[in-house]
């Protein structure tokens, strides 16, 4: 079919945009959307700016800075806001819930298979080759964002400064996306040029056929900001949150193992910024150092699991949380596969609820700043400080699949090797994360074996 060129051609689009296309579109997507925050965000835009022409370059720009600057998972959040601004609240739920669903009943089995069968060599054979094939993926998502964001060198040096920041200074990371806003603010102001969406120069222009949301297309009647509808769904998402929490305190207590996770992946989900990959660190400290809820093997094999699986990474959540519930045996050793699912559901309910909140509730008042500066440059700032940060989350990675006993142990050859391939196959032969995953998995299983 013939691009639409002009307006008239979009109307008609909008008639193909139906909830019931829309639905089974978030669903494929809920199925094949591998290879991270940055081949979902890669694979939503081919579809729907692209192909389907759902939504523009610039509003699919402008919706996806907005969510790199929210806490919690980006991809999700991203398909939350699109399916919200095509179909209204409904279209937002439906995209957000069918977006994760599959993941989470996938993770939910293979955190299972992984405890029960995890110590059998062939097993731990395919998990040795993973885990150099998943650094490599987090070096590639860095190069994939930084590719989009950083055009000029103003960004290019935020994303430098942060990570300095996070890896040299160890600041917490909000500082860190306080600070990019700020200079994204100033630099807006005296190089604007600089700071728009893509972080490239005004003028320079390219031509797009015409969208269904297209550049100048007014935001839709749901769309436009309303302090009573804010009000609302701030009262409806209290009592989605408060209710189950109070469930769960009066049955365990404050200090009960499932109350503290869901309160620990609360305060992940509204403390967290910049994504899954700036996440990960945050998750890390707590369920591994603080709580004890796994060991850093669990962790980064978890990190593996999620790699390899379709859904946000942050469903690597779902991991942890097994394999909390299960070791803990929160309903009694014959009832443990109950309570790590149980877990998993709880954490997903915690995590991802804020996402939904951020996005219904904030997304009437990004509609109504697309196009300005003093909006859009914080956040291209916000985005290129983010690239920094998952290099820095990359090299966290590097160094304990590398050295898994310090740098004062010896190196881990193998590792090394099996990370090179992944290398030129996501960089040099241009093949996804899942088809690198496969092969390095094999690579590591004849490793073993040998």
């Amino acid at each position: 079919m013939d691009a639409p060129q002009t307006h008239e051609g979009s109307a008609s689009s909008a008639a193909q945009a139906s909830l019931r296309e829309a639905l089974l579109f978030w669903l494929k997507l809920g199925f094949i959307s591998f290879g991270g925050p940055a081949g979902q965000i890669a694979l939503m835009h081919e579809e729907l700016v692209d192909k389907r022409r759902w939504i523009s370059e610039r509003r699919f720009l402008h919706a996806l800075n907005y969510c790199m600057m929210l806490p919690g998972p980006e991809a999700q959040q991203l398909a939350t806001y699109l399916g919200w601004l095509l179909h209204r609240t409904w279209g937002g739920v439906i995209a957000g819930v069918l977006f994760i669903l599959p993941s989470l009943f996938l993770l939910v089995l293979l955190a299972w298979l992984y405890l029960a069968y995890g110590d059998l060599p062939w097993v731990a054979g395919l998990f040795y080759g993973i885990k150099p094939a998943v650094t490599a993926v987090v070096f590639q998502a860095a190069w994939r964002i930084g590719g989009r964001v950083l055009k000029n060198p103003w960004l290019w040096a935020i994303a430098v400064s942060a990570f300095v920041a996070i890896f040299a200074l160890r600041l917490p990371f909000p500082l860190i996306v306080l600070g990019a806003g700020v200079a994204g603010y100033l630099g807006g102001r005296w190089r604007p040029a600089y700071f728009q969406l893509g972080g490239e120069p005004a003028n320079a222009k390219r031509e797009h056929p015409s969208a269904l949301i297209d550049d100048h297309t007014p935001p839709p009647a749901h769309a436009r900001f309303s302090w009573p509808a804010l009000a609302r769904l701030l009262a409806v998402g209290a009592l989605l949150w408060l209710l189950p929490m109070a469930a769960l305190t009066l049955c365990f207590g404050w200090g009960g193992d499932l109350t503290q996770m869901s309160w620990f992946f609360t305060k992940a989900a509204l403390l967290t910024f910049g994504g899954a990959y700036a996440v990960l660190p945050y998750v890390y400290q707590g369920a591994v150092t603080q709580f004890g809820w796994l060991t850093p093997t669990q962790m980064i094999d978890g990190l593996a699991l999620g790699e390899s699986t379709p859904g946000p990474l942050i469903m690597v959540v779902v991991f942890v949380a097994f394999v909390g519930g299960y070791g803990l045996e929160v309903f009694g050793p014959a009832q443990a596969f109950l309570a790590g699912a149980v877990a998993a559901f709880l954490v997903t309910w915690f995590t991802f609820l804020p996402s939904f909140l951020f996005i219904l509730g904030g997304g009437p008042l990004v509609e109504s700043t697309h196009g300005k500066l003093s909006f859009t440059a914080p956040l291209t700032a916000i985005t290129a400080a983010v690239v920094g940060v998952i290099v820095n989350l990359a090299l966290f990675f590097a160094y304990h699949v590398f050295w898994p006993q310090g740098f004062a142990g010896q190196w881990d050859a193998g590792a090394v090797v099996i990370a090179l391939v992944a290398v030129l196959m996501l960089f040099a032969a241009k093949r996804s994360a899942l088809q690198t995953l496969a092969v390095c998995a094999l690579l590591g299983l004849g490793v073993s074996l040998w």
